[in-house]
């Protein structure tokens, strides 16, 4: 997946908060590091469902050829801009008419060349996450992060070995698991 992430999603200090009492941490100390954990336990639960939990803006690099191309990054909330990228990395305003963009009730969304563009590839902004914000985002979802960035916490002198989310962090991130054919 070629996207970047121009706008991350907002951890509202409930996050941080909820955390601290897993932990029952009561100063202010460790607040970076667990803010980290939690950006990183975010990422993981978006590997393990293959959903962006909270809403962040987003660009993603397609191919300019006609057709429908899918983004990687789901579910799509809003498609808002799509301009041509040069090799030199510039980019140009497309004209409207010369695309097509489309949400499916799934939340994936495409685009589709229509029109003429100069160049090979185009850059797709778009709105994509589960949720607008850490208080919306499911219990399930959100618990699980919370379990998994205390667990990495309490962990983090160990050096674990395991892979991927421990087994009762999967099982509330598993209704949200989007499994797609390559």
């Amino acid at each position: 997946m070629n996207r970047t992430i121009l706008t991350p999603p907002v951890l509202a200090p409930d996050a941080l908060d909820e955390i601290k009492a897993w932990l029952a941490i009561t100063t202010a100390r460790d607040d970076a590091a667990l803010l980290a954990l939690l950006r990183a336990a975010i990422d993981t639960c978006e590997g393990f469902t293959g959903q962006m939990p909270l809403e962040a803006i987003a660009e993603e690099v397609l191919p300019a050829t006609g057709g429908w191309h899918s983004l990687a990054t789901a579910p799509v909330r809003a498609m808002t801009a799509l301009e041509a990228l040069a090799q030199d990395g510039t980019r140009s305003a497309l004209d409207p008419t010369f695309y097509l963009f489309d949400i499916a009730a799934d939340g994936c969304g495409q685009v589709s060349i229509t029109g003429p563009v100069s160049e090979n590839r185009v850059v797709v902004r778009f709105a994509a996450g589960i949720a607008p914000d850490w208080a919306s985002l499911p219990d399930g979802l959100r618990h699980g992060v919370i379990r998994l960035a205390t667990y990495h916490y309490r962990e983090r002198n160990d050096g674990g070995s395991e892979r991927g989310p421990p087994a009762a962090v999967a099982a509330l991130w598993q209704p949200w698991r989007r499994m797609r054919l390559a």
